[in-house]
């Protein structure tokens, strides 16, 4: 299948904000985040979000339960009742998926642009207003904010850290088309009006297909927003980097169904075994002399391994993968 997007110039061009004017600009903005047993991860993010220095009055923060089995729900009914900033607890029970809990919330909000986090992300003081700030230009209908790691202890962590796993710069760098994480995200009302919400029995892979589609149909532009700002805590063991890099896997095939896009290439039991062996011969001799010295870490010892690891955690994802029929079903406001 053809790229449709290719050949469209500068949807991403990144165009000074005009200060003046964006000072002026305080649309009403709904801000959206999906949660399942998160109840450990919402302290933090209640703080961050009654940390935003968006005005209070032009923001509302629609928390959406997603059939969760511990105390998240109470947790956002209290904060609901006790927070200064304007919180709605709200639940999707009908559908176990983070797009399907997102399209609660798009369809109980009030705000002519919508902001996507999630529950274990801390968003930055200035993430929302410097999110919101492109969309001074009526051209632009998709922001996309960075996404840095949360400091982090172990080996894994600080690999995830240093190859920067979840910036949005591997996303607006896509071969196929740029889009933005819903980590970090806001969308204009009007294109969700136009192109249809999240497809609510995908469970992964969401954030590139609505991107995608709103930019198939020449709505308006992607800008990136590098300042604002969320950080996010990395995996830390080996069954959880396991688990993330075959669900960016799975993402493959079903964007892959939906969109035309290529899959990545297997990685051959010969080219797992040439990487090792040179790791080995060439690459930890190198850097054990570097740690000596004190320029280089663990993380760089094993950078190879850990790689391997993860390439064939995605390529085992995207094989045994199939896109379900019900995944193609796109909600509507």
């Amino acid at each position: 299948m053809s790229n449709p997007i290719a050949k469209i110039p500068n949807f991403m061009n990144h165009q000074p904000v005009d200060t003046t004017t964006a000072a002026k600009f305080l649309p009403m903005v709904s801000v959206v985040v999906p949660i399942y047993n998160a109840e450990a991860d919402l302290p933090a993010l209640i703080a961050c979000l009654s940390s935003q220095t968006y005005p209070k009055d032009r923001v509302e923060y629609l928390l959406v339960d997603n059939n969760s089995s511990d105390r998240t729900l109470t947790l956002l009914q209290d904060a609901a009742a006790n927070s200064p900033i304007k919180i709605s607890a709200l639940s999707e029970n009908q559908i176990q998926s983070s797009y399907a809990a997102r399209n609660t919330g798009i369809r109980a909000a009030i705000g002519e642009i919508i902001a996507f986090t999630d529950a274990d992300c801390h968003p930055q003081p200035y993430w929302l207003e410097s999110l919101i700030q492109p969309f001074v230009n009526s051209e632009v209908v998709i922001v996309a904010g960075e996404i840095a790691a949360l400091p982090g202890n172990s080996l894994l962590e600080q690999y995830a850290e240093i190859q920067e796993i979840l910036s949005q710069k591997h996303t607006l760098a896509h071969p196929f088309c740029a889009y933005g994480q819903t980590a970090n995200l806001a969308i204009r009302r009007t294109a969700l009006e136009k192109v249809g919400l999240f497809r609510p029995y995908l469970t992964t892979g969401g954030d590139a297909d609505i991107c995608w589609r709103i930019l198939q149909q020449n709505l308006g532009r992607l800008e990136f927003a590098p300042q604002a700002t969320v950080q996010h805590r990395h995996r830390s063991t080996l069954k959880e980097l396991a688990s993330q890099w075959r669900r960016y896997g799975r993402s493959n095939r079903y964007l892959h169904e939906l969109h035309g896009i290529e899959l990545m290439p297997e990685i051959t039991p010969q080219e797992c075994g040439y990487r090792l062996i040179r790791w080995i011969l060439k690459e930890v001799p190198k850097n054990a002399v570097k740690a000596i010295a004190g320029k280089a870490t663990l993380v760089d010892l094993l950078n190879t391994p850990i790689s391997v690891f993860v390439i064939q955690a995605r390529v085992a994802g995207q094989k045994n993968a199939k896109l379900p029929e019900n995944a193609k079903i796109i909600a509507w406001l």
